[in-house]
């Protein structure tokens, strides 16, 4: 896969599993996988929808200079996601503690949220295609049972808003209007709607993926 195939090739600017395995769910396999780091706090005032747009594209220019110190991966387009969950304009942690998901979970008990992820691609000519997706989520009413048992389970570390939708959780959901794909972590349509535009098209791979 690379660049003489007639597209240029595609470098992952994040080590989650979970959006490496929704690009593989469409055929796409990044050629490169360089992980940047940036701040994450948001700033006084910014909005859930401001600051999933903002960290996308800080993502995805970290890596991109990253990718260029590379000679192998020229021309490359570097792919960057970020997800936000939030109450209103209240913006939910990724959980790392205990004491962060038993809050976030008691919030979202009973009650609609949204979650919003910025995609941002970075082009092989140094410019930058965006993207922003919000999806309704709205949950059962949890029982402390069900809150202590999702706990000690250990799911939620390092989600946003304490759960994953993909596993455990996804039997407190009750109600989706939007993209699920979003909610795990990258809005699938949409990317491949970016990705394409640069001419990196998933659904010319899926023959020669079958054939592997």
């Amino acid at each position: 896969m690379s660049a003489s195939l007639g597209r240029p090739r595609l470098v992952l600017a994040s080590g989650s599993p979970r959006r490496l395995a929704l690009l593989a769910q469409i055929g796409v396999d990044p050629d490169s996988i360089l992980p940047s780091e940036v701040d994450e706090t948001p700033r006084r005032g910014e909005t859930p929808r401001a600051l999933a747009q903002r960290l996308a594209a800080e993502k995805a220019k970290a890596s991109a200079a990253l990718a260029a110190k590379a000679p192998d991966l020229a021309p490359c387009v570097t792919l960057a996601a970020d997800t936000v969950v939030a109450v209103g304009r209240r913006i939910l942690p990724k959980c790392e503690l205990r004491d962060e998901a038993e809050p976030c979970l008691r919030l979202l008990s009973g009650r609609a949220h949204r979650v919003y992820t910025g995609v941002a691609l970075a082009t092989a000519k140094g410019g930058m295609r965006h993207r922003l997706v919000e999806t309704r989520v709205r949950f059962k009413r949890l029982s402390r049972e069900e809150i202590e048992a999702y706990i000690n389970s250990g799911e939620w570390r390092g989600k946003a808003g304490g759960y994953a939708i993909q596993g455990l959780a996804g039997g407190f959901v009750i109600r989706i209007v939007g993209s699920y794909t979003n909610v795990v972590g990258l809005p699938l349509a949409e990317t491949a709607a970016l990705l394409g535009g640069e001419g990196y098209h998933p659904h010319r791979l899926w023959a020669d993926n079958l054939l592997k």
